[in-house]
Formats: C-alpha cells, sequence, structure tokens
C-alpha cells in the first residue's frame, strides 16, 4: 500500500485561487503567466504554483508552450462552435427539467440570482459574466439532475473562457429579455417554453460570438444547431445594437 499523503491545504488553496481567477477573468485569455511572478504575488513557493499550473493545464484552462511557459487559453472559432452546439441541448435541457421539478426554494434562488444579476452595470463585464454564469448554474441545480450538473459544470469553464475572449457581448441588450423568457416559463411549469427559450439564448449567443471570432475561419461548415443562428457571411463582424 502506498504512503498516505496529507492533504496540502497550501496547494490546494493555490489551485483554487489562480483557477478563480482565471474564470473570472482576472487572467485574460492569451495572457502569459509566469510562475515567479504569481509566487510573489500570492506570497508562496514556485512548487505549489507549477502544481497548480499543471492541474490548470490538464482542466483544458491553461495552454503550455514549448520555451514560452504558459497562457490562459483561448479558443477558436471551431472550439466555440462546439462549445455553443452542446451548450444549447444542455441548457434547453436544465431549462425543462427545472420547469418540471424545481422547489419553491429554487424558484427564489432563480429570481434571487437574475434580479442580481441585471442589477450589475454594462460596463462591469468581469462581475456581469461572473453573474450570468450562476444564473444558468442556479437553473441547473433546479433541475436536479446530478449528471447534467456534471457536465453543465465542465462546459462552463470553455464557456467563461469564450465569455471573456469576446467581452463586447457580454452587455448585449436582449440578454434581459430573453434571461426573462427563461424564468417565466420555468415558473410556469411550462417544460417545451422553458427548453425552446433557452435554446434560442444560446443560439442568440452562439451567433455572436461565432461573427466575432469568425466561423469561416473554423475550417468547416457550423453546427447544425447553429446554422440558423448564423447570420449572413457578409453581417457576421456586425455588433450588437
Amino acid at each position: 500500500m502506498t504512503p498516505f499523503e496529507r492533504p496540502n491545504l497550501v496547494r490546494e488553496g493555490v489551485y483554487q485561487h489562480l483557477r478563480r481567477a482565471v474564470l473570472d477573468g482576472k487572467f485574460l485569455p492569451g495572457e502569459r503567466l509566469g510562475e515567479a511572478e504569481l509566487g510573489d504575488k500570492l506570497g508562496v513557493s514556485r512548487t505549489p504554483i507549477r502544481e497548480a499550473i499543471m492541474r490548470l493545464t490538464q482542466d483544458g484552462l491553461l495552454i503550455a508552450e514549448a520555451n514560452k511557459g504558459v497562457r490562459v487559453r483561448l479558443l477558436s472559432a471551431a472550439e466555440a462552435r462546439d462549445t455553443y452546439a452542446v451548450r444549447e441541448e444542455l441548457d434547453g435541457l436544465a431549462a425543462a427539467l427545472a420547469a418540471a421539478q424545481h422547489t419553491r426554494a429554487d424558484a427564489q434562488a432563480l429570481r434571487a440570482a437574475l434580479n442580481t444579476l441585471n442589477a450589475v452595470q454594462g460596463s462591469d463585464y468581469r462581475e456581469q459574466t461572473r453573474l450570468d454564469l450562476a444564473f444558468h448554474r442556479a437553473m441547473t441545480d433546479a433541475a436536479h439532475n446530478a449528471a447534467l450538473s456534471d457536465l453543465a459544470r465542465s462546459l462552463e469553464q470553455q464557456v467563461a473562457l469564450i465569455k471573456h475572449q469576446t467581452r463586447n457581448y457580454n452587455a448585449w441588450p436582449g440578454t434581459a429579455t430573453q434571461h426573462a423568457a427563461i424564468l417565466d416559463a420555468v415558473l410556469s411549469r411550462d417544460a417545451d417554453a422553458a427548453r425552446e427559450a433557452a435554446r434560442e439564448h444560446v443560439r442568440t449567443f452562439g451567433r455572436l460570438v461565432l461573427g466575432e471570432l469568425g466561423d469561416d475561419a473554423a475550417g468547416g461548415p457550423p453546427s447544425p444547431l447553429l446554422r440558423g443562428a448564423l447570420p449572413p457571411q457578409g453581417e457576421r463582424s456586425t455588433p450588437p445594437p
């Protein structure tokens, strides 16, 4: 039997701190991270920094480059397209299940999450992103499906990176209306309407994100799930009103 290794709280704390910093956009996609600089900022040796960087690389949040260190992962248009295709299905399922199975406590949590998100000023894109993800996480929690929660939380990492990479769209004016439509359908226990409202929301942002990233450069046609959401080729770089 291998010897028992006592958990290293510093090591775990550094990993969780850096992971949260990446997901919250404090380190932006493409930004390089240095072990020495991070160690100085956190007041720890290079060992827990190095281990945290290895774990974050395995998580897919960082990319290691030969002789260049590591940087926060930048997603390609193809990766974003695949992410939003899956997210459309997962968010639709989460909303439908939440409509059927949410409790009174879930309803309160969903209302609170949306009210908090709506109160954030448009210029604070980092806080908007954090609260937007929190609202969608509350929706998944209200579905009461452990397998769905695991899949959604895994996908959330990529969605966070995409949001920080294409931050122009965090304050898109239609967001609040679409969120309200999803929540209204869920609270009305209309599973079909909730599913479609959630999927339409993802399709909308899939279109905006792929237009920003230049989907034509992705090397292939868009996913069938997102094809109908994409604007004509000449309009893909047009920002939202």
